[in-house]
């Protein structure tokens, strides 16, 4: 007997939302096989994404490290993981304070992780900075304070963690970087340049560690969750080019911070290299970049000269 055509709909959603539902709940599950009672440091963890993440591996019976720069939002974080979960099957959680800015105090941020347990077995590096404004208007002062707590804070950090590792022969670095990574884009010069040294970094690192069975993963994301500030046109954002419409998918279709905590553990689970975690369009202009440079280094200056324009006619 034929489905009439006014019940495709209603079942294709049904059929979707179970599909939906049974994925999370076998990665849910796989969250605590695969991270039980392993030390798991996160760099950020009062972030949107790092609490996520946090929820996501200490019910699994992750022992974690949960650091960030401010104390008391680690706190509230440890006491929230702690009353929400089964004292008999999870940990309670370490807390270190860390700020990527502060290099002169890494050295010491080292040494507190490294005696938590004596070993990590996950670093989860998840901090950044972002600024959006013309290059002109960014101090070199600002630019060291975004290369401090984008590249070389994660990097410091890194080296530190990096001897345990070797020592036990084990290990993963996963690095939550940026799809600016990959694919740098006007008024974003200093992050574009952090994420870049970052991915280049780390792409390194992988081919050196390999031989130690330490594995080192980075997730290129879009934004997540843009903000009504990225997300509403000015002057580093051009409204009437190819480039704004592009922009736009970049800013208004980011990734939320639980299915960016899922694909945390989805590469902790499967030790992929790299994941570019973005919709169509991101992934299109990435390829464009790739096959067609001039085509795109054009339309990105004509999105550029739009935007001065239209500043001008104001």
């Amino acid at each position: 007997m034929a489905v009439p055509s006014v019940m495709v709909l209603p079942l294709l959603v049904v059929v979707f939302a179970g599909i939906y539902y049974f994925y999370h709940e076998i990665i849910h599950f796989m969250s605590k096989s695969i991270v039980q009672n392993k030390v798991v440091v996160i760099t950020d963890a009062v972030s949107a994404m790092g609490n996520e993440c946090a929820r996501l591996l200490h019910e699994g019976g992750a022992q974690l490290v949960l650091c960030g720069p401010n104390w008391d939002k680690l706190e509230s974080l440890q006491d929230s993981l702690c009353s929400d979960s089964d004292p008999s099957k999870t940990f309670p959680p370490k807390l270190v304070l860390l700020d990527f800015s502060d290099i002169d105090r890494m050295e010491d941020v080292i040494t507190e992780i490294s005696e938590c347990y004596g070993y990590v077995d996950v670093l989860i590096c998840n901090g950044s900075m972002k600024v959006k404004a013309p290059v002109q208007s960014l101090s070199l002062e600002m630019d060291k304070i975004i290369m401090d707590v984008n590249y070389f804070g994660p990097v410091t950090l890194a080296k530190g963690i990096l001897p345990l590792m070797i020592a036990r022969r084990t290990g993963h670095f996963v690095i939550v970087n940026s799809i600016q990574g990959r694919l740098a884009v006007p008024f974003r010069t200093s992050f574009s340049a952090s994420k870049h040294a970052v991915q280049a970094f780390f792409d390194c690192l992988r081919a050196e560690v390999e031989e130690y069975g330490i594995s080192v993963s980075t997730i290129n994301h879009t934004f997540i969750n843009a903000s009504a500030q990225e997300a509403t046109p000015s002057l580093s954002q051009p409204t009437n080019a190819l480039w704004a419409y592009i922009l736009s998918k970049f800013t208004t279709h980011g990734v939320s911070p639980k299915s960016l905590a899922y694909e945390v553990v989805r590469v902790v689970n499967r030790k992929r290299r790299e994941v570019l975690l973005a919709h169509p369009i991101p992934w299109v202009a990435l390829y464009i970049r790739s096959l067609m440079p001039s085509f795109f280094f054009s339309v990105v200056a004509a999105g550029v000269k739009d935007a001065a324009m239209n500043q001008q006619l104001k």
